[in-house]
């Protein structure tokens, strides 16, 4: 296997970065992330069409290349659009980061069908859709690539309210180990990323209550950033991570040691 440099291993000059649900919070700090490392990176959003703009914008300011495109990811033939025109663009696809993604608070007994369906098509079918469209473009160039999944540590660990969220989650973890034992062969990578609570501005007034209890808990004593999640997706994106394929990366200060007793 012939590798490059060892201090270009997280240099993605050139490379073609497609992030989902881009356009603010999480997804924009990996897309960030990943402009700064050299990547050529494709801004996907949905409903946060201006946010997405200005990211883009600021990354074209500061000597990056960045575009942005919409797309509602539930939507088969809105999927097949967004990465058609990525290869119309680029002529070439190197990482699909799937961080799109809903997170409502509802209990149990007060969720309709209808919800439901949408946080489960949201974090999970769109998963789906997103990884057959980029694995065949991965196919089609016959040089592999890398598919990282944002789940969160609530797909093993359950958060009250979430039940649809929590199964959504899970199912992304499953459905990472599954396609990475089928892509495979293709030297397609696909890897999960489980993040723990990611600060925003504001969460502290919001939550202030939730956010003392979690610094109490976690061993490293704050909340994560959204770099902390994105500088994980760098590494099992590079070479570093080359015989690393089918694993759940748990991005959490250490909270998911707590024991329960």
């Amino acid at each position: 296997m012939n590798l490059p440099p060892f201090a270009s291993f997280f240099d993605f000059s050139d490379q073609v970065i497609v992030v989902t649900g881009a356009g603010r919070g999480l997804g924009a700090g990996i897309a960030r992330r990943f402009a700064l490392a050299g990547a050529v990176t494709v801004i996907h959003c949905h409903t946060s069409q201006a946010s997405a703009d200005k990211l883009v914008e600021e990354i074209q300011a500061g000597g990056g290349s960045a575009f942005s495109f919409s797309a509602d990811l539930t939507n088969q033939e809105q999927v097949e659009g967004l990465f058609q025109q990525t290869w119309q663009r680029f002529a070439r696809l190197d990482v699909l980061v799937n961080n799109a993604g809903c997170y409502p608070v509802t209990p149990l007994l007060e969720i309709k069908p209808e919800d439901w369906d949408g946080v489960i098509s949201t974090n999970l079918r769109s998963v789906f859709l997103c990884t057959q469209s980029a694995a065949h473009l991965f196919i089609t160039q016959g040089r592999g690539g890398s598919i990282i999944n944002i789940s969160s540590i609530e797909g093993t660990f359950p958060g009250w309210g979430h039940s649809h969220y929590n199964a959504a989650k899970a199912g992304v973890l499953m459905f990472t180990r599954s396609v990475a034992r089928e892509l495979g062969q293709h030297q397609i990578r696909v890897n999960a990323i489980s993040p723990g609570l990611i600060g925003r501005p504001g969460l502290e007034q919001d939550w202030s209550d939730g956010v003392e209890r979690w610094k109490k808990t976690a061993p490293l004593v704050r909340l994560g950033q959204p770099e902390d999640v994105a500088d994980a997706c760098l590494f099992l994106a590079s070479p570093a991570a080359r015989w690393i394929t089918g694993i759940d990366l748990v991005v959490d200060g250490g909270v998911s040691t707590t024991p329960a007793f």
